[in-house]
């Protein structure tokens, strides 16, 4: 079986201090928490940006400024910038991140319901755009599925060459309006990828660590962070990202998986 990836979504969009105190905004708090992820075994970085204040934002010259400062404090980490920022952002500034050119960034496939009025949109022309951009400036992007029908997006777009292949997919479950964390509904995403694609699993709240050990189990890989779930156990908040990605180390290592590093995940995702 492949070694481990373990992804770090260190801050998301949404999360904001109320909801955990270590919640990182400045670039050096998101620099603190992208190294605390990364000395615990991540090997990747999944990157929104924030404002000083906690707004998030997709200046690209604030992720510039961000991914210097993490690259300062883990040199060899893969940092793949969001491309989803925030609900209302226009398709212009969503792409900002991308002219930066990094290894990797994420590529959403389907628009989704997040909840009361929020409506979190991609279209099939937004995720053509996207593709295409991505392809012209070299970035690999990670699929991020809500559910089922955006993997079958993703098949569709990449036959029209929008999206090449291997395809690395990131199943987000639990989301309000997406697939169920339950284990059935991870099995149907599994099962329903493009052979000799990759996969990780982002299981939110209180999926995290059940659908983690899953993908461990089953030769997936995972991500975990305070964009996901600030809890390190049920009424316990985590004290950093790092504090998470221990966690997935032990489970990796009661089931047998070793963890990749920086190194072997660019080749496991054909980065190199």
């Amino acid at each position: 079986m492949e070694k481990l990836i373990i992804t770090a979504a260190i801050c998301g969009a949404e999360v904001t201090k109320e909801h955990n105190p270590a919640i990182p905004y400045t670039v050096e708090e998101i620099a603190r928490e992208a190294y605390s992820a990364y000395k615990a075994g991540a090997s990747v970085i999944h990157l929104h940006v924030r404002e000083d204040d906690g707004t998030p934002t997709q200046r690209k010259e604030r992720y510039d400024e961000c991914i210097k400062a993490i690259k300062e404090r883990c040199p060899d980490v893969i940092v793949q910038p969001s491309t989803g920022g925030s609900v209302g952002m226009t398709s212009a500034e969503r792409l900002e991140p991308v002219d930066l050119k990094p290894e990797m960034a994420t590529l959403d496939c389907g628009t989704l319901n997040f909840g009361g009025d929020e409506i979190f949109v991609n279209t099939e022309n937004m995720i053509k755009e996207f593709g295409k951009k991505m392809i012209d400036l070299g970035v690999k992007p990670e699929v991020e599925v809500f559910d089922k029908s955006m993997i079958d997006m993703a098949i569709r777009l990449c036959k029209k060459g929008f999206i090449k292949e291997p395809i690395h997919f990131s199943f987000v479950m639990g989301v309000n309006g997406g697939i169920s964390g339950d284990l059935r509904d991870f099995i149907f995403l599994k099962e329903s990828i493009p052979c000799g694609s990759t996969y990780s699993v982002a299981g939110i709240g209180r999926f995290e660590f059940t659908l983690a050990a899953a993908s461990i189990i089953s030769g997936g890989h995972v991500r975990v962070g305070f964009e996901d779930n600030v809890y390190i156990e049920k009424g316990v908040l985590a004290k950093s990202n790092g504090e998470l990605v221990e966690k997935v180390v032990r489970l990796a290592k009661e089931f047998g998986r070793e963890i990749a590093n920086p190194t072997e995940a660019r080749k496991i995702l054909g980065l190199n």
